[in-house]
């Protein structure tokens, strides 16, 4: 069942469920948090409508800069901007931003330790047509190695928006991982959302549950919904979602894996280096596991459907109730 006190969507196993792009969910956050802090700042590399930085572009212009394509530059300028005492985001495609100017937000920003939010839009292969070129499966890795970074990859829209409002308190550098496509909601406006804690979405009607999914991201609907198919099983699950994967909630985690005794990861991402790494890295120095691991087997992207990608690189609802079957099996 869907966890009631975190006051979730009770509609996201309906097919109408609502569904909305979470890098709009970051456009709203970040125009809410312009509102309430003059200090906010944002600048993008020539995709202001793309990453949906336009809403603080129109109602704070003067507050705005428009770097142009020039990633490099957009990293070093919003690092000086953070020195003089601004609070700059900057917005990219996640492929570009972090990835083309990975060594400047390194260097200008977490070096520096300069407060700088960096919104990766159309992040994971669910950009669908723009092909591997465009499909960041990599920049959760190569943002989290970086000291002093926070990465955060909400799950939906309403969820981007408070982590978006979250970071701009902050005094950390942060990435937050936005995707392009429409997502079903699943969180509401109540729903607590807090910086480096993560939750339980799906639990067990009764008893302790035998497996633990650990989701970031748009994939976590598919693995609620894998969840709810494996009841009829009679095996029991509990999802989690961890917005959050630095500061990563290691509490959390290992509380999930002393109950289930076995966990399944999932994420729109490389396996490699991703979040299911980074759980893997908590449980194997606090509580080894049994763990299997959805995301994309060490490939590149390529053109399709966000739909087909998806399946066709084993991160899928079916996928994921395989990757449940087979941790059961070496669990016992």
């Amino acid at each position: 069942m869907l966890n009631p006190e975190l006051k979730l969507n009770t509609k996201i196993f309906n097919e109408d469920v609502e569904q909305v792009p979470i890098r709009k969910g970051f456009g709203q956050g970040l125009l809410t948090a312009g509102e309430m802090d003059k200090n906010i700042v944002g600048l993008c590399a020539d995709l202001t409508e793309s990453t949906q930085m336009n809403l603080f572009a129109e109602k704070f212009p003067e507050r705005f800069v428009e770097i142009g394509v020039a990633e490099q530059n957009l990293a070093g300028v919003a690092s000086g901007m953070a020195a003089m005492g601004k609070i700059p985001f900057i917005s990219s495609y996640a492929m570009f931003s972090p990835g083309r100017n990975w060594e400047q937000i390194r260097t200008t920003i977490c070096y520096n330790d300069r407060p700088v939010k960096i919104a990766g839009s159309h992040a994971g292969i669910s950009v669908g047509p723009d092909g591997g070129t465009h499909q960041a499966i990599e920049d959760i890795a190569i943002t989290r190695v970086i000291p002093n970074m926070d990465v955060i990859s909400p799950c939906d829209a309403i969820e981007a928006k408070k982590a978006t409002v979250a970071i701009a308190k902050t005094k950390m550098p942060t990435y937050l991982r936005l995707a392009r496509e429409k997502t079903p909601i699943i969180t509401t406006e109540e729903t607590p959302f807090e910086i480096g804690k993560s939750q339980v979405y799906w639990m067990p009607d009764t008893g302790l549950a035998q497996v633990g999914i650990i989701a970031t991201g748009a994939l976590l609907h598919r693995a609620i919904l894998a969840a709810k198919e494996l009841e009829s099983e009679g095996k029991k699950i509990k999802v989690m979602n961890l917005a959050t994967i630095k500061p990563i909630d290691k509490e959390g985690i290992v509380t999930l894996a002393k109950e289930c005794k076995a966990i399944v990861t999932v994420e729109e991402h490389q396996i490699a280096g991703g979040m299911g790494s980074a759980v893997s890295e908590v449980l194997s120095a606090n509580y080894p596991v049994p763990i299997e691991f959805i995301g994309v087997q060490n490939k590149f992207g390529q053109s399709g459907t966000p739909d087909e990608l998806v399946e066709h690189y084993g991160m899928g609802k079916e996928s994921i109730k395989e990757a449940v079957r087979r941790v059961l099996m070496r669990k016992s």
